[in-house]
């Protein structure tokens, strides 16, 4: 570990020399080199305060040893030494959280899609159901929620529904997130008060920069088209609509929120960039390793993450088979418990998790 951290110090110290040179960089470098920076300091510190630590216990030991009659300064040098172990002991402890491995899309913001999946109209008022209570967690953490797409369902619900959200660290707490959310409930046209099984599917891609993602202009087709169902006056009398083909992979996306083609071209861009992005690495993932895709972690779309269960007040996390009983809490955006059990299995340090 030792041999790490001076590594790590030697690397904090460039670092350092390069920021009184900034000025010679590219502003991509310069972003690079100040996050490198960023994230070194605080280990970098800790080493520190271990390093000084360990050269005062040292200089104690030797006043033990050098003043062996003088009981009370061998007295006081003792107690300096069991405080400082105690400090060192805890100092360690931190430095081996943070030399924990971090998955480096943790700072990123994201793009979170949710589609029914089965159980029609009922299906479509939980897709609803789920972007609110999603943005409600997002608001609590001061997080900005902007919706790119949506598409109404029946009822007042949404058949589909994508947004952007952008804060610190969301990505780290909302990765585990995707998958297969079921719901358990009587719908409001149910008559004989029978219980419906439904479905939504959650997918949570990390935001990246475009330049992280090859888009070659002769692999995208861009068509326009009017705009269908509420949105003001300029719905249906201008092609102000954007749908972005990606040609090699069939990816679409198409935006119609906004009043401009413009403003829809950049929004689809950014789900396109997204989808590109996450499909290269699950890809990658699975010429690793087809093992390890198929665990847990990999995030499948198939996969049944939680089921709500609104009779009984439910709500259940099938990874960490957590089971909590407050329903209207959790559909507030109260879902800390639920995140922090999942990041926990993964291997996820919480103690950094909880710094912001």
């Amino acid at each position: 570990m030792f041999k790490k951290l001076d590594e790590m110090e030697v690397q904090y110290k460039a670092l350092e020399k390069k920021i009184g040179q900034l000025e010679q960089f590219s502003p991509r470098q310069k972003k690079l080199i100040l996050k490198q920076y960023s994230d070194l300091s605080r280990i970098i510190e800790l080493y520190k305060k271990y390093k000084k630590i360990n050269k005062d216990l040292i200089e104690y030991q030797n006043i033990i040893k050098e003043q062996k009659e003088d009981k009370d300064l061998i007295s006081l040098a003792e107690e300096e030494i069991l405080k400082g172990n105690i400090v060192k002991d805890d100092i360690i402890s931190q430095i081996s959280v943070q030399l924990l491995p971090t998955d480096p899309m943790d700072e990123k913001n994201v793009i979170m899609e949710f589609r029914q999946a089965t159980g029609g109209a009922e299906a479509a008022l939980f897709c609803k159901d789920l972007f609110q209570l999603y943005s409600y967690f997002a608001n609590r953490k001061t997080w900005q929620v902007e919706i790119l797409s949506s598409s109404a369902g029946s009822s007042g619900g949404f058949r589909e529904i994508i947004c952007s959200i952008s804060g610190k660290s969301v990505y780290s707490y909302l990765k585990y997130e995707s998958g297969v959310h079921r719901v358990q409930r009587v719908p409001q046209t149910e008559s004989q008060g029978r219980v419906h099984t439904s479905t939504v599917t959650v997918v949570v891609l990390p935001l990246v920069d475009e330049e992280d993602v090859v888009i070659h202009s002769s692999d995208i087709r861009i068509d326009s088209f009017r705009s269908s169902g509420a949105g003001g006056q300029h719905v249906n009398t201008t092609d102000s609509a954007i749908r972005i083909v990606h040609l090699p992979t069939k990816i679409m996306v198409q935006c119609q929120d906004e009043k401009s083609q413009h403003a829809n071209k950049i929004k689809a861009m950014k789900v396109l960039v997204a989808r590109l992005y996450d499909l290269q690495q699950r890809e990658l993932k699975e010429k690793e390793s087809r093992a390890r895709q198929s665990q847990m972690g990999t995030g499948s779309r198939s996969e049944k993450v939680r089921t709500y269960n609104f009779p009984q007040s439910r709500v259940t996390d099938h990874r960490t088979n957590i089971t909590l009983h407050n329903i209207e809490e959790i559909l507030k955006g109260n879902i800390d418990e639920l995140i922090e059990a999942i990041r926990k299995k993964q291997g996820v340090n919480n103690d950094i998790w909880r710094s912001d």
